[in-house]
């Protein structure tokens, strides 16, 4: 049907075609291996015949074919692109004092704050109480001291008085009292220490943002994060200003992230948005599983991990916090023109079309002009009948034209529908390691 080469398989699978349309690349493939292997192909051809015919009847007023823009294929289906999201530069994690109670949170997640905003009070009632118990503590010591004192002078004036035998007894009295009253000053003084620590507590109850930024999450135990976090900080405030890009690279494609190499970040709403950077080295120390199967996987070879790694921005003007974006490698300039992948022409090497979106939201062929063919990147170059503001669907078999369009894929017929002319979809899914080696 297609005529997809192994190699231009491999590229359209891992970075050309839209993510919506990989299943049906893999079944157009799976079917054209069994249509070589021979013996079947007239029972095949006649049990598809059979079940289209009956589907175009059951189901030709209900089906919709997914069409997809032809700029968000121009030029990136050449690039590998990986997805990114805006994020500071700098996260201010705010601890909690495991000793105070919080008596009020200030803020939720969300909110925009300053250097100064205040975030929380914490409950001071019990450090008041703690207070006054301690500021009378030094009364009490300063009534001690007073009367120690008064005893020491008492005594010594006693002792200049007393007979040579009774001064030893009034010495051993005015020593015991001198130590009572190191003793008295000493307590004072900790006690002292103790109601400055309260009296602080007091004074900054209130805690406040050291930061100009977003308040990401609160883990009070009912707010609800703005994203997931393994953080144990009870706020965390995500500094505004310069904003780097996060992004994640599957296993197999490592070698295309090198530090210190250009990068080109565009914006997914406005593609001729972008912004430029450099990456920087891939975060090799902690991987995620993916539980998305890979092309050229076995039935034990499944998942592939991903790892995180940043590009710097050389200016972050225009983007927001939190932003989702596209980031690929800077090649340079850019190959002009609408390029298109091959398996999206049909008949390529007679009469040429393509399956396009007319102005009614219908489903048409339309002929066009190809150009050079690029054997790296298996492209046609479109010299007519494309426009990049056009829609296109992937060629499938259930197409017929007057079929209405659509842009949303979750609009068309369900995965259960689309997998009953080639058995479970999984299997189409799993290419073994036999055909990827043709």
């Amino acid at each position: 049907m297609f005529g997809i080469k192994d190699r231009c398989f491999k590229i359209w699978y891992t970075h050309g075609i839209p993510d919506e349309w990989k299943k049906e690349v893999s079944m157009a493939r799976k079917k054209k291996i069994l249509t070589i292997a021979g013996g079947l192909i007239l029972i095949a051809v006649i049990g598809t015949g059979v079940y289209f015919g009956t589907r175009k009847t059951e189901t030709s007023n209900t089906e919709l074919a997914y069409v997809y823009r032809v700029s968000l294929m121009n030029p990136a289906s050449q690039v590998q692109r990986m997805a990114g999201t805006v994020e500071p530069q700098e996260t201010w994690e705010v601890q909690k004092s495991s000793d105070r109670e919080v008596e009020q949170i200030l803020v939720k997640a969300g909110d925009e704050v300053k250097v100064g905003t205040a975030l929380f009070v914490y409950n001071t009632e019990q450090t008041q109480t703690e207070l006054e118990e301690a500021q009378l503590e030094i009364e009490r010591f300063d009534g001690e001291m007073e009367n120690l004192k008064t005893q020491i002078a008492q005594l010594e004036k006693e002792k200049k008085k007393a007979a040579e035998d009774e001064k030893f007894s009034y010495t051993t009295q005015i020593q015991t009292a001198q130590t009572d009253l190191k003793k008295s000053e000493y307590e004072k003084k900790a006690k002292q220490v103790e109601i400055s620590q309260k009296q602080d507590k007091i004074a900054n109850a209130t805690v406040v943002s050291e930061i100009d930024g977003i308040v990401k999450s609160i883990n009070d135990g009912s707010e609800t994060d703005m994203n997931s976090s393994d953080s144990n900080a009870f706020i965390t405030i995500l500094a505004t200003g310069d904003y780097r890009i996060k992004g994640k690279v599957n296993e197999q494609n490592l070698s295309e992230i090198q530090e210190g190499e250009k990068a080109i970040v565009r914006s997914r709403v406005d593609e001729n948005q972008t912004w430029s950077g450099t990456f920087t080295a891939v975060n090799t120390d902690e991987a995620e599983n993916n539980n998305n199967k890979y092309y050229g996987a076995t039935s034990t070879e499944t998942t592939s991990s991903s790892y995180s790694f940043y590009v710097m921005l050389d200016s972050s003007d225009g983007l927001l916090l939190g932003q989702h974006v596209y980031i690929e490698k800077d090649l340079g300039e850019e190959q002009s023109g609408i390029w298109l992948d091959e398996g999206y022409i049909v008949n390529a090497d007679s009469k040429p079309y393509v399956w396009t979106e007319d102005n009614k939201g219908k489903l048409e062929k339309r002929d066009v002009t190809l150009g050079e063919y690029n054997e790296e990147t298996c492209q046609y170059e479109i010299q007519s009948g494309l426009e990049e503001s056009d829609y296109i669907a992937f060629p499938q078999d259930f197409l017929e034209e007057g079929m209405k369009a659509t842009h949303e894929k979750s609009e068309t017929i369900s995965d259960e529908e689309n997998t009953d002319d080639t058995g479970k979809m999984e299997e189409s899914e799993e290419i073994s390691e036999t055909e990827s080696k043709e």
